[in-house]
């Protein structure tokens, strides 16, 4: 089962979507299978890390933008060849496992919608395959 759901983010941002994708599972019904989280786009991506401490996403965006600053010698003509960088080192998709009608995630870990290139009106993909 496809579900899409859409966003609007901020400039540069993590937002968490861990609660659109319980949504998901349960309109699914699946009890046991696999949870695929997929961003359509090029300056975003998708990742699992800690939720329960809001630092943890200011120094992810901090690491990511010392890992990957804007360099003058950047070519791509719309000007965003760093958020190109930091969507392709975060990946466009996660993927968790579903066991008794649940994500099996961490204590502490959220999924999230990575924005590189905001604001935009951004979408993502939640795929429950199981039974």
């Amino acid at each position: 089962m496809l579900y899409e759901y859409k966003l609007n983010t901020d400039a540069e941002n993590l937002t968490e979507i861990t609660a659109m994708v319980r949504e998901a599972l349960v309109k699914s019904g699946m009890r046991e299978g696999t949870c695929l989280i997929y961003c359509p786009h090029t300056t975003a991506g998708i990742t699992i890390n800690e939720n329960a401490d809001p630092d943890v996403v200011r120094d992810m965006l901090l690491g990511l933008a010392k890992a990957f600053p804007d360099r003058p010698e950047f070519r791509h003509a719309e000007g965003n060849s760093s958020a190109h960088l930091k969507a392709s080192c975060v990946g466009s998709s996660a993927t968790v496992i579903i066991d008794g009608g649940r994500l099996l995630l961490g204590t502490w870990q959220g999924i999230y919608f990575c924005e590189f290139d905001g604001p935009r009106s951004r979408r993502f993909y939640v795929q429950i395959t199981g039974k």
